[in-house]
């Protein structure tokens, strides 16, 4: 099959097109103008450059596509929520109305389970009804995931859509980059007792699950796809620091107390046009809230199986890093957290 990846210079994006690859799929990108494309042209990815808010730019990478996976999406950068909604909104619309256009056969739609209520201590699956919390990721992924619900069934589009929660893995610098950098940096807390559970799934995983909904006969379905055996907010961290032989957190924070904070950061940064709020609510509920997520049905339907351990994963990750920060140095710049924001 040909197959377009949207977003097809991000982290996610490009594990799943050496898998795509490996599959003897033809594999076409769309990237943003201002994309490095470097490793893609190298890899024998067709290239095609656009906006996903701009829908003229759109229809000539549609073209002969037989299944296209939306990964596209603003995240990890402070925006207004209308730049959030231009591009997880809007530009969701535009690929699926092109995709209908142009004809394409399949389409998987990639949202997230911060479309959920958080911090709900029992396993959420699929027929939860939608509740994000007050962050302009959460709000807009939600309402690009009902905008694809309703497209499915009010119009047909051929298309399946694909929860998953934050993702560890080799090129991870949004999530585990900076929870690397705190540790080693000393500055890494715990939030509440750390006995709360935190989903975290390994990138290989993730695309196990992408390359099964794209291969199962009916489109139509959501899907979670992460890892159930959720480990503790402690033990992520743990695990993390004895592989980059960094110190664990000895302070905790109260969790309510984190949560009023961040709500006063926000608004700070928000007052002072920040990028980026030195602790987020969202990030709380993350990373402090007690999140668990149901993949019986991927389990069932899919035959879909997490198979990475948290130690697997962190090892692989960590490794990652540790040639990223030495390569970084040794250029002569600063082994600095990341400030971007995937397209």
């Amino acid at each position: 099959m040909r197959i377009l990846v949207t977003g097809g210079s991000g982290f996610l994006a490009s594990h799943l097109i050496r898998a795509l690859q490996k599959r003897g799929h033809a594999v076409r990108a769309l990237v943003l103008p201002s994309s490095d494309t470097t490793l893609l042209g190298q890899a024998g990815v067709e290239i095609h450059t656009g906006d996903v808010r701009l829908p003229d730019t759109l229809m000539g990478a549609m073209r002969e596509v037989d299944a296209v996976f939306h990964l596209a999406a603003a995240i990890g950068v402070r925006r207004p929520l209308r730049e959030y909604h231009a591009v997880n909104v809007t530009g969701t619309e535009n690929v699926c109305r092109a995709a209908q256009t142009a004809g394409v056969k399949r389409l998987v739609h990639v949202s997230s389970t911060s479309v959920y209520k958080q911090g709900l201590g029992v396993p959420v699956d699929e027929a939860f009804s939608l509740a994000p919390p007050p962050d302009p990721y959460a709000l807009t992924k939600a309402e690009g995931d009902s905008l694809v619900q309703r497209l499915i069934a009010e119009e047909q589009l051929p298309a399946s859509i694909v929860r998953t929660t934050t993702i560890f893995g080799p090129g991870d610098e949004l999530n585990f980059g900076r929870i690397a950098q705190r540790l080693l940096a000393g500055t890494s807390i715990v939030i509440g007792s750390g006995s709360n559970r935190v989903p975290i799934a390994s990138v290989d995983d993730v695309v196990q699950g992408l390359l099964l909904v794209l291969e199962h006969e009916a489109a139509g379905e959501i899907y979670n796809i992460t890892d159930d055996r959720c480990p503790t907010q402690v033990e992520v961290l743990r695990e993390i620091a004895d592989q980059l032989g960094a110190r664990m957190p000895r302070i905790h924070v109260p969790y309510r107390l984190l949560y009023g904070t961040a709500y006063l950061a926000e608004r700070l940064a928000q007052a002072t046009q920040s990028e980026r709020a030195v602790v987020t609510r969202f990030g709380v509920l993350l990373y402090g809230a007690d999140n668990r997520f149901a993949i019986d049905k991927a389990r069932h339907e899919l035959g879909y199986e997490p198979r990475v351990s948290l130690q697997q994963l962190v090892s692989a990750t960590a490794e990652w890093y540790r040639g990223r920060t030495a390569s970084l140095e040794s250029s002569g710049y600063p082994a600095a957290a990341p400030t971007g924001a995937a397209s």
